[in-house]
């Protein structure tokens, strides 16, 4: 094992001017925690982007060296559930915003953040689906738990040739929901319909200020992008069906009425990922398992080294990623 190792640290300087530079470290420059993982893979995913772009104030310690997800090999644990060996994923936490992250060859973090990596699944493909696919999974479950199922009718996903929404397109397929597609991309169709989705609508259909109602398209959805999106998207759901929401791609704001909720009984529901229980992310892990194709994953995904996270997470804050980016270190 080298002394040293390639990591990523984002800085600010007295004017709180950001910068980002690749850097070497030593696992004494490691933050607290009680298991060390040696970082087998990561993912460049929208919120990445933000923190090293700092288009947005993802990073809150400096320095920090970001990247919120990875999976790898614990090389050391005082941990009573893990032993060196074991193979981790990790996904939030504050990681990559708060503790060092995953963009660099050892991570040392707490065990409770860490949830096992599901057997058949590599690394890789652990980073493939990343935390984006893993809140794709916690938004097809909250739509269950909410009764949206196939019979329903039509679900909606916005964002769709992003991470969250190339997942959630595979699983709502997989799942047997008719999925309609929508993006900002026209050239992304085959790409969606290749990953199952049954049609593909622009996203100016619904980045335009929205009714308070409008027509009943669909049972329910997945949105990552919020804004006018988000408020045409509830405006267009039917009596007693429901959004699950779990991304800002577009904004912060929600511009809508109360009229989907009053008068249609729709729900909104919230997705968060960062802070979810681990019980609920073991159980998103093993629906992923099960609910996700994994010989899609080399469609919906791509794979770049080191060396090229930086510019991967410029690009997907432009808009230039298609589906997830896989780092292998």
């Amino acid at each position: 094992m080298s002394d040293t190792f390639k990591a990523i640290l984002v800085s600010r300087d007295a004017e709180k001017k950001q910068s980002v530079e690749i850097v070497d470290l030593t696992e004494a420059d490691l933050m607290e925690g009680d298991v060390t993982v040696a970082v087998e893979a990561t993912t460049v995913n929208y919120k990445d982007g933000l923190a090293i772009t700092g288009k947005a104030p993802v990073v809150r310690r400096w320095p920090l060296v970001p990247g919120i997800d990875f999976a790898g090999t614990v090389i050391e644990s005082s941990h009573p559930d893990w032993r060196k060996g074991d193979k981790v994923i990790l996904n939030g936490w504050g990681v990559g915003e708060t503790h060092y992250g995953a963009f660099a060859a050892r991570a040392r973090v707490k065990g409770d953040w860490l949830v096992p990596l599901p057997d058949g699944m590599s690394p890789h493909d652990a980073m493939a689906v990343g935390t984006a696919g893993y809140t794709a999974r916690l938004a097809v479950m909250a739509l269950e738990r909410h009764g949206i199922v196939p019979d329903r009718g039509p679900v909606v996903v916005t964002g769709a040739a992003g991470g969250v929404g190339s997942v959630a397109i595979s699983i709502l397929s997989t799942l047997g929901y008719h999925v309609i597609a929508s993006t900002g991309r026209n050239a992304e169709s085959p790409y969606l319909i290749d990953l199952g989705a049954a049609e593909v609508i622009s996203r100016d259909e619904l980045s335009q200020p929205a009714k308070p109602l409008a027509k009943e398209r669909w049972a329910g959805g997945v949105d990552s992008v919020g804004t006018h999106t988000l408020a045409n998207v509830l405006s267009m759901t039917s009596y007693g069906g429901a959004i699950a929401a779990c991304g800002l791609a577009g904004g912060m704001d929600l511009p809508t009425s109360v009229a989907p909720f009053i008068l249609r009984g729709v729900s909104l529901l919230g997705i968060d990922s960062v802070m979810a229980p681990k019980a609920v992310r073991l159980e998103a892990w093993r629906r992923i398992g099960a609910d996700l194709d994994l010989n899609k994953l080399s469609t919906l995904s791509r794979s770049i080294g080191f060396d090229g996270i930086i510019g991967a997470a410029r690009d997907i804050v432009d808009g230039k990623i298609r589906g997830r980016v896989v780092v292998d270190l």
